[in-house]
């Protein structure tokens, strides 16, 4: 693959997405940042970055995004899939339509914009699809079982397409971030808090959510540049690895997770939604 790389990033409004955005576009890469919200992208163009308003779950939209950078471009050597949110709550409290929302967005999305880029990677011999996982992929997190139910199938997903693709010349690269400072945390506390409302889950729930979203406000969190880096790397590495796993607690809370009887890991989960980390 050439060194200055056309790159098709999603999700790049906030957080990690834009800052990696802006970070390949320094790096001299043809940078074009997808999202719904345009508005929050415009900073990006100072950079050089090229704004496309895209909805992941809508196929009309993905399919005139990737388009226009085949038009402008003529070709697509990189694929960013970091659109995605979360949903917490309890499986039986989150409206179903919540949650086929959150798999629609974090794995159908994901999957259907792979598939538009796929064949023009085949005909240019070369490409690389990037996809944001988590640790949550790895291990289950209290109350947050819909949101792991997407990044688990993420995980698969990316195994199963890294094989398929490998005579193709396309590479298939996971970054699993850890916990990191963005505004994924309060929002995924927000759902929890509507989700436990007025059920038997309402008063853990309700504390569980108060815990996170006092986590995401302290120090404990890696920044989104520890993130960036990884990208980064994926993106310039003439090998890249099969993933990248970055940020407080990738590593750590994965060992834990393996290590562990699963009723010790259940209950040290369970305990966090007691403790009252915020009075």
């Amino acid at each position: 693959m050439k060194q200055n790389k056309v790159i098709l990033i999603t999700g790049a409004s906030s957080g990690i997405g834009f800052d990696a955005a802006q970070t390949l576009a320094q790096q001299g890469h043809k940078v074009y940042a997808a999202a719904r919200r345009v508005e929050l992208m415009e900073p990006l163009k100072a950079y050089g970055v090229k704004v496309i308003k895209m909805d992941v779950t809508d196929e009309a939209s993905m399919s005139q995004g990737v388009e226009a950078v085949i038009q402008a471009e003529g070709r697509i050597d990189v694929l960013v899939n970091n659109a995605g949110y979360g949903y917490f709550g309890t499986i039986e409290t989150v409206p179903l339509e919540d949650a086929r929302r959150q798999v629609e967005v974090n794995v159908f999305g994901l999957a259907r914009l792979t598939q538009l880029v796929l064949p023009y990677m085949r005909k240019q011999g070369s490409g690389r699809i990037i996809n944001t996982s988590s640790i949550a992929g790895k291990m289950v997190i209290y109350m947050g079982g819909w949101y792991n139910v997407t990044k688990y199938s993420v995980e698969a997903f990316s195994d199963a397409l890294r094989m398929e693709m490998k005579p193709f010349g396309i590479d298939v690269v996971m970054i699993e971030p850890g916990s990191i400072k963005t505004d994924w945390g309060p929002i995924a506390a927000k759902h929890l808090m509507e989700a436990s409302a007025g059920t038997a889950y309402e008063e853990v729930g309700t504390q569980w959510a108060k815990n996170i979203d006092w986590f995401y406000k302290t120090n404990f969190l890696s920044k989104p540049s520890v993130i960036t880096k990884a990208i980064s790397r994926a993106v310039n590495s003439r090998h890249p690895k099969a993933r990248y796993s970055r940020g407080r607690f990738s590593i750590s809370g994965r060992v834990m997770h393996a290590l562990m009887p699963a009723r010790w890991w259940d209950a040290m989960m369970r305990k966090g939604g007691k403790i009252k980390a915020v009075k």
